[in-house]
């Protein structure tokens, strides 16, 4: 299936990804997990990539764009699932385009729903471990073991765009350049929203009963 996840910071994209991941046989990709991969390997768009990275300035869309297509067309061959992109309509339609180069549209867009006040109380409590990226709660989904990481056995940490200054700052963000996709993709028919205000495993059924699985 191809598939992206779409829903404000905290809404619980990255978990639920990597479970779908697992469920559906779908390859997980992220932009930062793309841009990495893509400057690890030395690709012509990952060094152009790194040119802008490394003198602190965005990567422009046209190059993000030319990343995802690589990944896709490389690694996706049983489908995918895109985790935090596209973030803008200019990035949407040109992933559009891409897919339509590929012969591998979007078959849906999931929108995990959750209010602000959820989110900030969610996101406080966020860890991640630095060293495998698995994502974990202080409430909902807490290591085994206090600060280590369940996957790895690195120390866990709180990320500084998880603390509540930062966490206002990227929701008024999210409003502002990723809330209009929303209308993008119902108008295309292919959203489906999905209340995200629930225990994880209880998300992960309801996305895979609106996908059929």
């Amino acid at each position: 299936m191809r598939i992206v996840l779409f829903g404000p910071p905290g809404a619980g994209k990255g978990t639920q990804a990597t479970m779908l991941s697992r469920a559906i046989g779908a390859e997980h990709i992220s932009t930062g997990d793309m841009l990495r991969e893509a400057i690890s390997r030395e690709t012509s768009v990952g060094l152009s990539a790194k040119g802008y990275m490394d003198k602190g300035f965005l990567v422009p869309d046209e190059i993000v764009l030319d990343i995802v297509k690589e990944k896709i067309a490389s690694d996706c061959r049983h489908g995918f699932i895109l985790d935090g992109f596209p973030r803008t309509i200019p990035q949407a339609e040109g992933l559009d385009r891409l897919l339509g180069e590929l012969g591998m549209p979007l078959e849906a867009v999931i929108d995990l729903e959750i209010s602000a006040r959820r989110i900030v109380e969610r996101l406080s409590g966020r860890l991640v471990c630095p060293g495998c990226g698995e994502p974990y709660n202080r409430v909902s989904k807490p290591p085994a073991k206090e600060g280590v990481c369940d996957i790895c056995g690195c120390e866990i940490v709180q990320r500084d765009d998880d603390k509540p200054d930062a966490i206002h700052n990227r929701l008024a963000t999210y409003e502002k350049s990723t809330a209009p996709l929303i209308d993008y993709y119902r108008g295309k028919g292919i959203l489906h929203g999905i209340d995200a205000d629930a225990d994880i495993d209880d998300i992960r059924g309801r996305i895979l009963k609106v996908l059929g699985v």
